[in-house]
């Protein structure tokens, strides 16, 4: 299976290497759209990886499961050992109002197990915390994960959403090889603190939601969203907020025009040239959009260009949250763990 050339970046200073454009499977079970059939999924991942993507990102949570499974039969028909494979554990509930969360020793160890089995590998490659257990130091987390690394069940260690003192920490305990968390043009708040923090520690950055949930590609703007759309009750894409925020898709639409590329194109472009240590990975069920993403590669920006877009989206601009009501505590802001030797009770 011939694979096309997607430049390579190295994530963490432990020699993980990935392709500058991941793949997020979340979407593959359903959560914005429809889930595919174990066929269409397949195709898919395949394609991408015949495109140079090498990089795929899944979870225990997505699907209850399922997304694991489906990812793991898909990876069949790829070689093993030119794929990074990234999983997350951690949420033991989810919907859009209420999080559980789970970072107890007992808990990460029984995780890897079972993701080790839906998936039908050996060792994962890069896996996160995906959310942080403010209940339990974030040493006691890591040490079993350092442990998993030494068994070789393991290869890398990741951070999804955490604090910057919790990332210190744990970084103290084993490499933080990558933190994943969201930012787009419409969200930036890691700018000041993780961003810096991370480049201080060697750390590389996985950008999620690098379209603003879809933002960017025309969901909500040019496309009418499905009735069982989950983002209809996400702030930024409800009533007036989301008529404010159509004037940030005209704006990066035009400069799109400018860049010959199309919006969804120029906002991911923008994430991927935000350094060498960026790893975005974007979801898609569809091979068109998974071809235009491709094509962000191809959009080449300036600093002048870089700073353009970024100002033609002033934060204050944007309408509305980025997380679901009642959700703003699992944020990076709010994610510290008890001093080593305590715990919370819950």
């Amino acid at each position: 299976m011939a694979q096309l050339q997607i430049p390579r970046v190295k994530l963490g200073t432990q020699g993980f290497e990935v392709s500058k454009l991941g793949f997020g499977c979340m979407g593959l079970t359903g959560v914005y759209n429809d889930p595919l059939s174990e066929e269409a999924a397949t195709s898919i991942i395949k394609y991408a990886f015949t495109k140079g993507v090498t990089f795929f990102d899944t979870s225990d949570i997505y699907g209850e499961t399922a997304n694991e499974i489906l990812v793991g039969k898909a990876l069949k028909h790829l070689p093993r050992e030119k794929v990074q494979l990234a999983t997350k554990f951690g949420i033991t509930r989810i919907d859009f109002s209420d999080m559980k969360i789970n970072g107890s020793p007992e808990y990460v160890r029984s995780c890897c197990e079972a993701s080790l089995k839906r998936l039908g590998v050996e060792y994962i490659d890069l896996y996160y915390q995906h959310r942080v257990d403010t209940s339990v130091p974030i040493e006691e987390t890591v040490g079993e994960l350092k442990k998993l690394v030494e068994e070789g069940k393991v290869k890398y260690i990741g951070l999804s959403e955490a604090s910057p003192d919790t990332i210190r920490r744990a970084h103290a305990v084993h490499p933080i090889t990558a933190v994943q968390i969201e930012w787009s043009l419409w969200t930036r708040d890691i700018e000041e603190e993780i961003v810096p923090l991370c480049r201080e520690l060697g750390i590389g950055i996985v950008p999620y939601s690098p379209l603003g949930r879809g933002f960017f590609g025309g969901r909500g703007v040019v496309e009418t969203a499905p009735a069982t759309f989950s983002l209809k009750g996400h702030p930024r894409f409800q009533g007036e907020n989301l008529d404010k925020n159509k004037t940030i898709y005209d704006r990066i639409e035009s400069l799109a025009k400018k860049h010959q590329a199309t919006p969804a194109q120029l906002a991911l472009a923008w994430v991927l040239q935000q350094g060498e240590d960026v790893a975005p990975i974007p979801g898609t069920t569809k091979i068109k959009n998974l071809d235009q993403n491709l094509g962000a590669l191809a959009v080449k920006l300036s600093e002048k260009d870089l700073s353009e877009i970024s100002e033609a989206v002033p934060i204050d601009d944007v309408a509305g949250g980025r997380h679901y009501d009642r959700m703003d505590h699992i944020s990076w802001k709010s994610a510290n763990t008890p001093p080593k030797g305590s715990r919370i009770s819950t």
